[in-house]
């Protein structure tokens, strides 16, 4: 028999609850966009409550990180920087180069997995705390909306009726903080990608001499100016990719935003001057869960894909129940097992084997970075020659090198030949020493005494990288000499160009 909508609204949805078409409609559109394809937008009160206040005060923090992470200089490297232009990556003002780029796989994977990690153990901490969308989102632009806007009540009442002064100069004020703040946050996500040395000289100097730079920081700012303007939730519901994937490792384990239905239902109206209806659940359906909530749902439908884990629902119920003189915690953080039968479990076969993965990530990437030298040279047989005649029973082969400094001071090196014996290294445009945090690129020339090659065209050569006395290096190549012809060895003219 088919429940009436009131009926089916008080029906609580669990993971493994069979529903109707008619309760189960929430799951087969968005709040934000109307059937027809058309876009409901959506007028979310502000939260108060002691979530919302932690949240105020950790985006305080993580904006201010945000912002300085490219300006702040550590061992004259900014903190964070990710130059995909020259190839240069910063992490906590750890220097990597394209040689390094396994060790940036590495990183990039412990981060995967810290995610993966943190989802399966607490659900979409990551989206309703951590992801900057969220923060400049909720905790920038949409307090400036309501200083301008007034409440979401009052935004509501203005948008349907008709454009006075007073709307015209509020939306006008509004749309130009937008902008302005979508122009400085531009600013600064360049900088992360060409550092702020770049960026200042982008600012100071006449725009003439930076049309490429000056033009990107223009289409960014309208970009951004859209996405917090127009696009708003819509890019954590349609766009964010990390929704859709970091939801499905959410279980009836996972410690997420969760609605009590055990205790909540069936859900009862208070009527002043009624009398109490037997048997109903905490729940007075008063719709406050929804109204707070940035993505529209209503989250005693059940874990839905559109939740942020934002908690602004918890601090709704709370204040709510406290009037009502009920006890907190209808919505909370919680599990669906707990809410069933009461086990609250943080430490589950999953997490677990997430956890072993996280830590084996950590420790190898600790003592890679750790471990790694000073200075990083590689030398490669300088392509298009083979060797040279150098004229006094010698034979040479050139070897383009790269010198990568990852120290924050100026160092000196040296490069020897280790074998075969009477090898020598001669610097051909490489100087002695190199900057901090520099790259630099020459060549050297290996001579070998033709007895070296022992009657082999072509011989190992190994050389050792000397900075402050210190082997830190030790490198393997190829030694190519002139062929050999019925056991003697051609030596005259060259067989390089």
């Amino acid at each position: 028999m088919s429940m009436t909508s009131a009926e089916a609204a008080r029906r609580p949805l669990s993971i493994e609850t069979t529903v109707d078409d008619e309760h189960d409609l929430f799951r087969n559109e968005l709040a934000s966009v109307a059937p027809d394809g058309r876009r409901r937008w959506i007028y979310a009160r502000q939260p108060s409550g002691r979530f919302y206040r932690w949240r105020s005060w950790l985006s305080w923090g993580l904006l201010a990180f945000l912002v300085l992470a490219p300006f702040v200089r550590v061992n004259g490297l900014p903190l964070l920087m990710f130059n995909v232009i020259e190839r240069k990556f910063v992490f906590f003002g750890l220097l990597f180069w394209p040689q390094d780029f396994y060790m940036v796989v590495l990183v990039a994977l412990a981060v995967l997995v810290t995610l993966m990690l943190s989802t399966v153990t607490v659900g979409r901490v990551w989206c309703g705390w951590l992801c900057p969308q969220t923060i400049f989102m909720e905790m920038l632009f949409r307090k400036i909306e309501y200083l301008i806007d007034g409440s979401a009540e009052q935004q509501l009442r203005r948008s349907r009726g008709p454009w006075t002064a007073g709307r015209v100069v509020r939306t006008g004020t509004k749309l130009t903080i937008f902008y302005v703040l979508s122009f400085a946050i531009a600013n600064v996500f360049l900088a992360y990608i060409i550092g702020s040395d770049a960026l200042w000289a982008i600012i100071t100097d006449p725009p003439s001499q930076h049309v490429v730079g000056l033009t990107v920081i223009v289409i960014f700012s309208f970009v951004f100016f859209l996405v917090f303007a127009r696009f708003r939730e819509q890019a954590c519901v349609l766009a964010c990719p990390y929704g859709r994937v970091m939801s499905s490792l959410i279980d009836r384990q996972t410690i997420t935003v969760t609605y009590d239905f055990a205790r909540g239902e069936p859900r009862a109206r208070l009527v002043k001057g009624a009398a109490a209806v037997p048997d109903a659940g905490d729940c007075i359906d008063c719709h406050q869960c929804v109204t707070v909530c940035p993505t529209g749902i209503d989250i005693r439908n059940g874990v839905q894909l559109e939740c942020v884990n934002c908690t602004a629902c918890i601090d709704a119920c709370d204040a709510v129940m406290d009037r009502v003189q009920r006890p907190r915690g209808l919505i909370r953080l919680t599990s669906h097992e707990a809410v069933v039968d009461g086990r609250l479990r943080w430490l589950t076969p999953r997490s677990a084997a997430y956890a072993v993965v996280w830590v084996g990530l950590m420790t190898a990437v600790t003592w890679i970075v750790a471990s790694r030298s000073a200075l990083d040279v590689t030398t490669l047989r300088q392509p298009g020659t083979l060797y040279a005649d150098l004229g006094d029973g010698r034979v040479g082969n050139f070897y383009n090198v790269q010198v990568f400094n990852r120290t924050g001071d100026l160092r000196p090196f040296e490069i020897h030949a280790l074998e075969p014996a009477g090898a020598s290294v001669t610097p051909l445009g490489l100087t002695a020493e190199i900057g901090p945090h520099a790259l630099l690129e020459g060549r050297v020339l290996v001579a070998l005494p033709l007895a070296s090659l022992e009657g082999h065209q072509s011989v190992p050569v190994r050389f050792e990288v000397r900075t402050g006395g210190t082997v830190i290096q030790t490198l393997s190549s190829a030694f190519v000499g002139p062929p050999t012809r019925n056991g003697t060895r051609g030596t005259s003219g060259s067989g390089g160009q």
